[in-house]
């Protein structure tokens, strides 16, 4: 689908591009910081020599290095290119500026980087990611405006791998999780973090409704990792809450765990 999407990019562009965008969401899934480092350079200076090439009509070759790539990017927005939308002379270029950066300067990728990699770094580069792919795909696309619409928005959703959802109701794939963690992993799930705790209750398929509050929602609130209002059933993620499933349960591996149920 994304070769059809990406059909105007000249082949040996097109097929680099693709495989390098896959292989970045591929090590994304892995949670793999230091892989995902590397995807995301690789990815960056893929684009970057396609933006050279539609520019200005040559590119530094593939397997040669690029010496300086923000001087590269900055050569780009200052062409003269009229033929060329703006948004791959001036905001493309930018994009792939903060994200070359930042994979370079926060210890991603890097030996002996002076700031650990974190999970907000990681989705900050690879939602910038997404989005250059999603205007790529507006400008080169030989879809229809509704099909390609579908795709930028399915590249768009947020890349959580381990739920499943299905019949109106998600499950956490990743085993191992207790009761508890997988309560706080489904309302990282959600956009809004906000869930009832009957939905809860049966994602998780917790064996009753008052137990599932006494000994899972009440112990996760009374920690601060969840708001629970009791009056109105409803189950918020706490700062905490969140910052626990990013530093603990996505770091876990997605292996290892045995068929029972984890309470």
């Amino acid at each position: 689908m994304l070769d059809q999407a990406l059909a105007g990019v000249p082949h040996e562009f097109r097929r680099k591009l693709i495989a390098s965008y896959l292989d970045l969401k591929k090590a994304v899934s892995e949670r793999d910081p230091d892989k995902t480092g590397l995807k995301v350079g690789k990815f960056c200076e893929v684009v970057i020599r396609f933006l050279q090439h539609a520019v200005n009509g040559t590119f530094t070759p593939f397997g040669k290095q690029i010496p300086n790539f923000a001087d590269e990017c900055r050569n780009i927005i200052t062409a003269t290119a009229p033929a060329v939308v703006e948004s791959l002379r001036v905001v493309v270029p930018r994009a792939l500026v903060f994200v070359y950066t930042m994979r370079s300067k926060r210890g991603i990728g890097h030996v002996g980087g002076d700031v650990d990699a974190n999970t907000i770094d990681i989705d900050t580069m690879v939602r910038t990611a997404d989005w250059i792919v999603c205007e790529l795909i507006r400008v080169y696309h030989s879809l229809s405006l509704e099909e390609a619409q579908d795709l930028v928005d399915s590249i768009s959703v947020r890349q959580l791998p381990d739920i499943w959802e299905v019949g109106g109701k998600k499950r956490v794939l990743r085993r191992g999780l207790t009761a508890k963690q997988q309560t706080l992993f489904l309302l990282y799930h959600e956009p809004t973090s906000v869930v009832l705790a009957e939905d809860l209750y049966s994602w998780v398929e917790y064996d009753q409704l008052r137990t599932y509050r006494r000994d899972v929602l009440v112990p996760l609130h009374d920690a601060r990792l969840i708001e629970f209002d009791r009056e109105n059933d409803a189950v918020h993620l706490s700062p905490t809450g969140a910052r626990e499933v990013e530093t603990k349960i996505l770091k876990m591996p997605l292996s290892g765990a045995n068929g029972s149920r984890p309470q």
